[in-house]
């Protein structure tokens, strides 16, 4: 019974989506969700509830590959500006830009310089994006290093799992402290009143998928469709703050 009434709301809040891609299309309204989180935090899953039900045409998941050569001499930004949305589209980031800010910090694969240019740069990008009509939302999802070990032993002993085993898992586990450290820099410096980070406490997927899905709704659906929509649960997504890093509500 619980599991039936978590997929009835699960389909109510898709119903929303729905709709509020309908009133996009409408309106022109450009939409861009960037999922960030550490291996196995549940980014392909949350968007596959996303967009479970939205119009293929005027939906995108980006997941960029390591650069070209070309790529690698270009500025940095330039290549994900060739994937924001024209209007009427929604365009979801599974991971994005903030890779300079990540692994490209823990595992050495840009220099000191180049990841404080970024980190520097990356508010201006996005104040640019905003600024144009683009509606963007920023979320990291967070889990406990047991939980993600877990999930990543998962991954390696279900056949059904193996295209998500990446060269990164084996040091998921290993780096944890320097992902951490990684983290907080990147949120403390980037989360700005314009383009904002929320948390999400992924441990649990379903509540987290569930909050996801409440918190763009509440970003991008007109008050007509949202108003009948749950607030997310506070305890499992929230706004980033300082004292998050110190309280418990991130994982150390």
């Amino acid at each position: 019974m619980e599991e039936e009434d978590d997929l009835s709301e699960l389909e109510q809040l898709q119903l929303a989506l729905v709709k509020t891609q309908q009133a996009a299309a409408s309106s022109g309204q450009r939409t861009v969700l960037v999922l960030e989180g550490r291996d196995s935090a549940g980014k392909d899953g949350a968007i596959k509830r996303i967009t479970e039900h939205l119009s293929v045409r005027s939906t995108r998941v980006v997941a960029l590959p390591k650069p070209s050569d070309r790529e690698g001499g270009q500025w940095f930004f330039q290549r994900y500006i060739a994937h924001l949305p024209a209007a009427g589209e929604f365009v979801i980031f599974n991971r994005s830009w903030y890779n300079r800010a990540g692994v490209e910090v823990v595992m050495g694969f840009s220099s000191e310089a180049a990841q404080s240019d970024f980190l520097r740069n990356a508010p201006d990008f996005e104040r640019m994006m905003v600024e144009s009509g683009i509606k963007l939302v920023k979320i990291w999802l967070d889990i406990s290093k047991e939980e993600q070990a877990k999930r990543l032993d998962a991954r390696r002993t279900n056949p059904l799992k193996a295209l998500k085993v990446s060269d990164m898992d084996a040091v998921a586990q290993e780096k944890w402290s320097d992902y951490s450290a990684a983290r907080d820099v990147m949120l403390a410096r980037t989360h700005t009143p314009i383009s904002p980070w929320y948390c999400v406490r992924a441990d649990r997927k379903k509540p987290a998928r569930r909050a996801i899905i409440q918190h763009l709704l509440y970003e991008f659906a007109p008050p007509e469709i949202v108003q009948e929509v749950p607030r997310p649960d506070p305890q499992i997504l929230f706004s980033f703050e300082a004292t998050a890093v110190s309280d418990g509500r991130l994982a150390p």
